[in-house]
């Protein structure tokens, strides 16, 4: 579990003393003091916010003013909710949105149908995602396939980058917003190991206490809103793909992508695929296979 709350440099002197035997190396500047006590990570940034990490982040962090709130099944509203699609299709990029619904939202989602876009055609997600993203708060990145196999050449694998735009995405979303969210639910794609593991490498801290959860777009209108919208942003990349290189790109990771990377190499080049899909999946040793 990861907690993150904001200190006064009092309490934060006070937390600096109470764990300088657990302290440990920092490898950010933007890392004011880092300590391991047992089953749990203290950071202390340098903006003032500190994270605690791990199965006993609750213990640790209630010492400082944090109080656990259990996620009310039935609430759904003042809760930010993210989703990503694209992650496992080939061809296109990866497209990441974090939403928050207000009370007055709620009519409007279900007026629309919203629900998990994997249960939805691609026309009715066509429909109204125009609709959600000019009424509902959120925020939405979209990582290009260059751009995505540019980031994993750095050093960063399939996991690690959408914790990185899943992290952005809320932070800059938590930045718009005139209130503070009761929760943030993240549609579980790793362990909640995993993800804090990776967050220590992001330098942008989200103020509010993430949690993940499995299907969580089936559970919270928020994350069903950010899978509809963030599906248009693919859907709509992959037909300006298409279009780009004059061949149809087809979603998913099967069979017929390695047959169209395979056209694409042989007409094309490499270079050009490069452009329009993520190189590090087996598709594309399986194409080049095929043009042997």
């Amino acid at each position: 579990m990861t907690i993150v709350l904001k200190l006064t440099p009092k309490e934060i002197s006070h937390l600096i003393v109470a764990y300088q035997p657990d302290t440990s190396v920092a490898s950010s500047p933007y890392i004011q003091f880092l300590a391991k006590p047992p089953g749990c990570v203290i950071t202390v940034y340098t903006s003032g916010k500190v994270m605690f990490q791990g199965e006993r982040s609750e213990h640790y962090a209630s010492q400082f003013g944090y109080k656990h709130t259990p996620v009310a099944k039935v609430q759904q509203t003042n809760i930010i909710g993210t989703d990503e699609v694209g992650n496992g299709s080939y061809f296109g990029g990866l497209a990441v949105v974090a939403t928050f619904l207000s009370d007055e939202d709620i009519p409007l989602i279900k007026k629309l149908g919203v629900d998990d876009s994997k249960k939805l055609t691609d026309t009715k997600i066509r429909q109204i995602a125009p609709i959600l993203k000019d009424r509902i708060q959120h925020k939405a990145l979209l990582l290009t396939p260059s751009k995505y196999n540019e980031v994993i050449e750095s050093g960063y694998n399939a996991v690690s980058v959408k914790v990185a735009l899943h992290n952005q995405a809320i932070f800059l979303l938590e930045k718009q917003l005139s209130v503070v969210p009761d929760h943030i639910i993240i549609d579980a794609f790793t362990t909640e190991k995993n993800y804090t593991k990776y967050l220590k490498n992001e330098a942008n801290e989200t103020s509010g206490k993430v949690t993940l959860i499995q299907k969580a777009e089936g559970q919270f209108y928020t994350v069903a809103v950010s899978s509809v919208i963030a599906r248009s942003l693919f859907l709509d990349e992959l037909d300006d793909l298409s279009q780009n290189v004059g061949i149809s790109l087809p979603s998913g990771a099967g069979h017929k992508s390695d047959l169209t990377a395979a056209k694409i190499i042989k007409q094309l080049g490499e270079s050009t695929l490069s452009q329009v899909a993520k190189l590090h999946f087996a598709n594309t040793e399986k194409a080049r296979k095929l043009n042997k």
